[in-house]
């Protein structure tokens, strides 16, 4: 029994040193793994239980997956370094693809050379962006520099387009590069060839030799110091600038590496290179990988593809994937652990757009020249913006107004974005959602315009709060990935006739207006969406100077501070996201009104970037800003050949906003400051908030006589 007693205690006391050493060390392996293998196991579980599918289908959806996996990868390195998302991401690849199809098919080059010479040129392009234009906008706000990434991806779409010239040739329609050698092997049902194979095995290859390059390499570690803290990162010595242009090469490297390997799958497609689908499967597959986990980022990315392949094998529509991956998104989002830190405001205080627009200041205002001035630039305004119908053709008339209707949606990011600080890229959403209920009691049940658009504007802002309540929890960038994700699962499923038999496929009749004003003409329906603009802006006007406005700019400067005087953040955020999706709903019903049907073709997820660069190029803080960008935007779009309008939109929104960083209505604001201060010089009223930059220095102040000291005093 003594011995038995004496075993049993042993076994009792605590393990040895180093074995506690192993646990340890087990348990740590285990927590620094969970986030990277988590979010994707997670996604291969719903795929497993509710989209079951066959072997050969299942390594497609690897396949397609590994190829979202470098564009999702190059995204987040770009994020890291740059704190933005590189909406051009694909598109860096486009160029250096089309490259390669034409020296392989028009100029007969081996494969392997044409493909080195890819490479070279994929590097050389990403290292030419950043050097050119990015870092342009090294100090601008972060909101800014995503904007220029938008434009970018018009430009390296039309150099993709007007490539195969050089060679003498016309546009391609996904063309697909024939494999090096001739592989086939089936996993039914599908059979696989060469292009299959080179995937399986370059994909894998490359994200490994990407993170063996960022742990071990001398520039890979300094490139995760300098993502860590830049301006830190600078102070020691560390050149973040040049290590960006090395980011924006690899990530160029990762893009074509993706893109041409898709070509031999899928066809190359050189006039869109990131489509909507790969842009929402890559932004899924960020957030699940909190933007900045490389690991769990591209596992996560498979999956996602794994789960892309199992939704279109199981159901109806392939259009399926955009909802269910809006729902990954948010659940992700949701799950995120927010931060406390003053490191989460000092990122998100980035994401905020431009200036303040600064009123006239009270020492002019009552001035009788400013007030005459005014009153007859209004008056100017307003005429010109009534008598244009009557000087134009019907066609332009039609167009001038849809300028008038875009530029009421852009008003509502005006609001949500310039004034809340809320960052959306998914207002044509609302916007759809707005022409439904005008199309649904205008068109199907005839009732007057004036009901339906009282009806859209409350849809709209109930649903913007829907949306909204993810704000509570994410911000900047991560507020706007679920916008953009709202916006194309509404536009590709919600309102889809194929899914919902509801949505209205009847004419919508322009009805007189409280039964007696006729609009059935195109100067009809200018008139109002006139009208329909200048009561929006009457409206917001009212809200500015309202307590509400002053409460949404200070939440836009300061959330902390302006919470510890005893402001309702929470109530603050809804109420600007309600007024920003009633505002773009009632444009949305003047707008079915004015295209006297619902189809998809305006409220395509595409249009959200449009949107938004349009108000940024005008000023986002800015009334005036928002009119100007509509019209600069959507001219060029609707009065220009399709080549032009690539040029115009892409180059033209990277010029504005090097030259013009507070956009167009800066611009408009620079100039009529300029004049208020030439009416302050000339009557002699100091105005120190328009002269403080200009006032000359003060005269100086002769020094009085010292009084004469007595002898033998000291001095």
């Amino acid at each position: 029994m003594g011995v038995s007693g004496t075993g049993t205690g042993r076994m009792m006391q605590a393990p040895p040193a180093r074995h506690r050493r192993v646990e340890i060390d087990a348990v740590a392996r285990a927590r620094r793994l969970a986030p990277t293998v988590g979010p994707a196991a997670g996604v291969l579980v719903v795929q497993l239980v509710l989209f079951p599918m066959p072997a050969g289908v299942f390594l497609r959806g690897v396949i397609i997956g590994g190829l979202t996996a470098l564009v999702a990868l190059g995204m987040a390195l770009i994020y890291r370094s740059n704190r933005i998302l590189n909406f051009a991401q694909a598109d860096l690849g486009g160029p250096p693809a089309v490259i390669v199809y034409m020296l392989i098919t028009a100029s007969g080059v081996n494969y392997f050379l044409a493909l080195a010479a890819g490479l070279a040129a994929s590097v050389v392009l990403g290292a030419l962006v950043e050097l050119a234009v990015i870092r342009r906008f090294f100090r601008a706000p972060r909101l800014i520099l995503t904007v220029v990434t938008i434009g970018l991806t018009q430009l390296l779409a039309l150099t993709a387009i007007l490539l195969p010239r050089a060679w003498g040739g016309e546009r391609l329609l996904a063309p697909r590069i024939a494999p090096p050698f001739d592989l086939r092997f089936e996993v039914s049902p599908i059979i696989f060839n060469g292009n299959d194979l080179l995937a399986v095995v370059v994909v894998p290859l490359a994200m490994v030799a990407l993170a063996l390059f960022l742990r071990y390499s001398a520039v890979g570690i300094a490139i995760r110091a300098g993502a860590d803290n830049v301006d830190r990162a600078s102070l020691l010595g560390v050149p973040v600038k040049r290590l960006q242009t090395v980011v924006w090469s690899l990530a160029g490297l990762l893009a074509f590496i993706a893109l041409f390997l898709r070509a031999g799958i899928l066809g190359l497609p050189v006039t869109s290179a990131l489509s909507l689908g790969i842009l929402l499967r890559s932004l899924a597959a960020l957030m699940l990988g909190r933007l900045t986990n490389l690991g769990a980022i591209g596992s996560s990315a498979v999956a996602l593809g794994v789960l892309e392949t199992g939704v279109a094998w199981n159901a109806s529509s392939p259009l399926l994937i955009d909802p269910i991956l809006a729902v990954v998104i948010v659940v992700a989002l949701l799950a995120r652990r927010r931060s406390s830190s003053r490191a989460e405001d000092s990122e998100t205080s980035t994401w905020q757009a431009a200036e303040e627009v600064r009123p006239i200041p009270r020492e002019l205002s009552g001035v009788r020249e400013v007030r005459v001035v005014r009153l007859l630039v209004g008056l100017t305004i307003l005429s010109a913006a009534v008598v244009l119908p009557h000087l134009l053709p019907p066609d332009k008339s039609l167009k001038a107004s849809a300028v008038l209707i875009y530029g009421i949606l852009g008003l509502s990011l005006v609001v949500l974005t310039g004034w809340a600080g809320q960052v959306s890229i998914g207002q044509v959403a609302f916007f759809a959602i707005g022409a439904v209920v005008g199309a649904k009691l205008v068109g199907d049940w005839h009732l007057d315009l004036t009901i339906a658009l009282v009806a859209a504007a409350a849809a709209g802002a109930a649903a913007a709060v829907v949306v909204g309540l993810p704000a509570l929890r994410v911000r900047g960038l991560y507020l706007a990935v679920t916008t953009f994700a709202f916006s194309l699962a509404t536009t590709s499923y919600l309102l889809n006739r194929r899914f919902f038999g509801w949505i209205p496929t009847n004419r919508v009749e322009r009805r007189p207006l409280l039964g007696r004003i006729h609009i059935d003409s195109p100067t009809g329906i200018y008139y109002v969406a006139l009208v329909g603009l200048l009561l929006a802006i009457a409206a917001l006007r009212g809200v500015r100077h309202s307590r509400t406005g002053r409460v949404l700019i200070a939440l836009r400067e300061n959330e902390r501070t302006t919470m510890a005087v005893g402001v309702n953040a929470v109530r603050a955020k809804l109420t600007a996201f309600a007024i920003s999706g009633a505002i773009a709903s009632y444009a949305g019903c003047i707008f079915v009104l004015h295209q006297q049907a619902f189809g998809e073709g305006p409220y395509f997820a595409g249009e959200n970037f449009s949107v938004f660069t349009m108000v940024v190029i005008g000023g986002i803080a800015s009334v005036p800003g928002a009119l100007l960008g509509a019209a600069f935007l959507r001219s060029s779009q609707w009065f220009l050949p399709t080549t032009w309008q690539l040029l115009v939109s892409g180059g033209g929104v990277v010029l504005v906003l090097l030259v013009l960083p507070s956009g167009l209505g800066g611009l408009l604001y620079e100039l009529r400051d300029l004049w208020l201060r030439s009416v302050a010089r000339r009557r002699h009223i100091i105005v120190p908030s328009l002269l403080a930059d200009t006032a000359p220095p003060p005269e100086p102040v002769e020094p009085r006589p010292r009084a004469p000291v007595p002898a033998g005093t000291a001095p």
